[in-house]
């Protein structure tokens, strides 16, 4: 049954439960079939209220810092599989004790902390992120093989440096809500480049993006080539997609505050902000689709949507609702929950959105609700 928006509070964030276990039991089989392990990544879902449900079906999750290693072992029940551009000193013990996998982005980082792994009572399974320079993503802010990255060692670092003997696996990220065809087209990238390392490792890291719940995805070529892949090189595979997870399962629900107009262009302000809330849509750019909207056409009245901070730029256009929007008019905006959520801020003290889930028995159940306090100890 579809969501009640009505019995929606708003703003807020609601994930519906039916569509977040249907893009589960996907990626379940998916990793039953191919042998592969799919672990979540929290960069691109961090939903922990949620998390009794994501244990039915995988049991692991990335972490990209200190605090993402914590949420794991204290809300996954297992220590992450741990990549981080950079790490710190302080808190590089603490990671360590919460990890089953560290990857190191240089060789650099990876000679000053392999001496604490390796003196480790706890075993810890190291590797290195690589950088193919092979990437079909069409944004640069998202690109990590661009000119000049600094994310992954290139082949030729490698192979002039050498792979340090107790490096176990290698980790790679180049895609970015992908299909299976441009996953292998970077492998045949990754095996020209680093297939001299593999016979001397033990797992590989294929990293996020590949976003196997979105239709039209063909799992049933990733889990060839993956099967593939695997009696091929005799690797253990990991994947840690992000918004695979959480794509299409819920929705922001936001509320017209007042329709203003001048030079003849009509903005409803919501009790929302695009910069606070939805960043995603202004950093990419990309428009989100809204229930029952369509872009603006010749005929039709138009809006564009404004959020609700002070920055002139916190608007986005133009949609046609076929109808005049009027104060009190619900606006609700589809596939919110996989990565708008975990980059949202407190900026210009607006309300934060609270959390909800619209249970199996057709039911809303607030998870979060934020106020004043969650605004002030951000600063303080």
């Amino acid at each position: 049954m579809p969501i009640d928006y009505n019995q929606v509070p708003s703003p807020c964030y609601v994930i519906d439960e039916e569509r977040f276990r249907d893009n589960l039991r996907l990626i379940r089989q998916v990793s039953s079939e191919s042998g592969a392990e799919i672990i979540l990544a929290f960069k691109g879902f961090a939903m922990w209220g949620v998390f009794p449900i994501l244990r039915e079906y995988i049991s692991g999750a990335s972490a990209s810092s200190l605090n993402e290693a914590r949420l794991c072992f204290e809300e996954i029940g297992s220590p992450a599989h741990t990549y981080s551009p950079v790490y710190r000193e302080s808190e590089f013990r603490q990671i360590m004790q919460l990890s089953s996998h560290i990857t190191f982005n240089s060789l650099a980082q990876y000679e000053k902390y392999s001496k604490i792994v390796g003196d480790s009572k706890r075993k810890v399974s190291m590797g290195v992120r690589i950088n193919p320079e092979f990437s079909e993503i069409g944004h640069d802010i998202y690109n990590p093989c661009s000119p000049g990255s600094r994310l992954g060692i290139t082949a030729a670092d490698l192979l002039s440096h050498g792979l340090p003997e107790d490096i176990e696996g290698l980790h790679f990220h180049v895609l970015f809500e992908s299909d299976s065809y441009a996953l292998e087209k970077v492998l045949g990238v990754v095996e020209e480049k680093f297939g001299v390392f593999f016979p001397r490792l033990k797992w590989i890291n294929m990293g996020g993006g590949h976003l196997m719940t979105r239709k039209g995805y063909n799992t049933s070529h990733l889990i060839k080539i993956l099967k593939e892949f695997r009696q091929r090189t005799g690797l253990h595979v990991i994947l840690e997609p992000g918004s695979a997870f959480a794509w299409e399962t819920g929705e922001l629900v936001a509320t017209v505050e007042d329709v203003v107009i001048n030079q003849g262009i009509r903005t409803a302000i919501l009790d929302v902000s695009f910069t606070a809330h939805m960043p995603d849509c202004l950093e990419m750019p990309y428009k989100p689709k809204i229930l029952g909207a369509t872009d603006a056409g010749e005929g039709s009245p138009g809006y564009r949507l404004g959020g609700n901070s002070c920055l002139s730029g916190d608007f986005m256009g133009e949609w046609s609702f076929g109808r005049e929007l009027k104060t009190g008019d619900r606006v609700v905006f589809l596939d919110m929950i996989h990565y708008t959520m975990v980059k949202t801020t407190t900026f210009n003290g607006v309300q934060h959105p609270s959390i909800g889930i619209w249970t199996a028995d057709n039911k809303f159940r607030l998870l979060k609700e934020f106020g004043y306090e969650d605004y002030k100890e951000r600063l303080s």
